[in-house]
């Protein structure tokens, strides 16, 4: 793995975690906050993966849902209390609190929207490519 650095991938991620932020500091509960933050959570870290390595696509895939799966089955431990941090909301923010099946639906979704536009994208540039 190399550091390179893509600006188009760069500026999703940037896109992405201003949505984030304002997911975070505008919506306080439901749907949009929980579920389809998490969706949006995995393609931002895909998307600083791909903007700042040169990993494959279904490498940065692999390696941004062991990251989300593993941060969420360490919500079904104490860790936060290790560090410390169990009364951090910041901390409670960022790795939550409470383990949920539906995170990992949502982080295991999030992949394979990426993975999909990311195969379509790649079929479209290699259908509109001129080869002399």
């Amino acid at each position: 793995m190399k550091i390179q650095f893509n600006k188009y991938y760069l500026a999703l991620a940037h896109s992405i975690f201003l949505i984030e932020l304002a997911i975070a500091f505008i919506i306080k509960t439901g749907f949009i906050r929980y579920t389809f933050g998490d969706y949006l959570v995995v393609i931002l870290l895909y998307a600083i993966f791909r903007g700042c390595t040169n990993l494959s696509v279904r490498a940065s895939a692999l390696v941004v849902l062991l990251i989300t799966y593993g941060i969420e089955l360490l919500q079904l431990t104490t860790f936060l209390s290790l560090f410390n941090l169990q009364n951090s909301s910041t901390a409670k923010l960022i790795f939550g609190s409470t383990f949920q099946f539906g995170d990992i639906m949502a982080y295991t979704l999030g992949v394979l929207t990426v993975i999909l536009i990311e195969q379509y994208y790649e079929k479209y540039k290699n259908t509109n490519t001129i080869k002399i």
